[in-house]
């Protein structure tokens, strides 16, 4: 299973960087942070392609053995030469898994701690939750208050 702690290590690499672009392994739980990222405008945008670079007709054309080389490319975005997104870590780690109901989701979002582990989010911040239901949704977490969905809380951004 893909951890949440090697995509936020890339992301927050490549703007370090000033890179436009990063490369990310294409999993599902990959697709859906960076989607995530993509709405609340931390990057730009999001292409598939292969090790190579973006090309999506690539992408398609990689089956069987050379699904391994498979990536999701994202488009970093700056504002007058800084990177919009800072910091971007990693809550849940697998010796220690995060798991939260939707009451305590709601006192992070509003600014209260609701774990020992777990500072409340900052203005501008936001939190990538899988849903414990059986689709196993990736939603933001101010998303799952809403729809009153708790869950494993993966990692956070700002």
């Amino acid at each position: 299973m893909p951890r949440a702690h090697d995509i936020s290590a890339r992301i927050q690499n490549a703007f370090r960087a000033r890179l436009a672009q990063v490369a990310v392994p294409h999993t599902t739980q990959n697709l859906a942070i960076l989607s995530i990222l993509l709405q609340s405008g931390f990057v730009s945008s999001l292409t598939r392609g292969t090790v190579a670079g973006p090309s999506p007709t690539a992408f398609d054309t990689c089956m069987g053995k050379l699904e391994s080389k498979r990536r999701i490319w994202a488009d970093l975005k700056y504002r007058d030469d800084r990177p919009v997104l800072t910091n971007m870590a990693a809550i849940s780690k697998p010796s220690n898994r995060i798991y939260m109901d939707v009451d305590e989701i709601k006192r992070i979002c509003t600014g209260r701690r609701a774990a020992w582990i777990v500072r409340p989010l900052q203005m501008g911040e936001i939190a990538v939750v899988r849903t414990r239901s059986k689709e196993n949704r990736f939603l933001e977490a101010r998303e799952a208050v809403r729809l009153g969905l708790g869950g494993e809380v993966l990692c956070r951004a700002r």
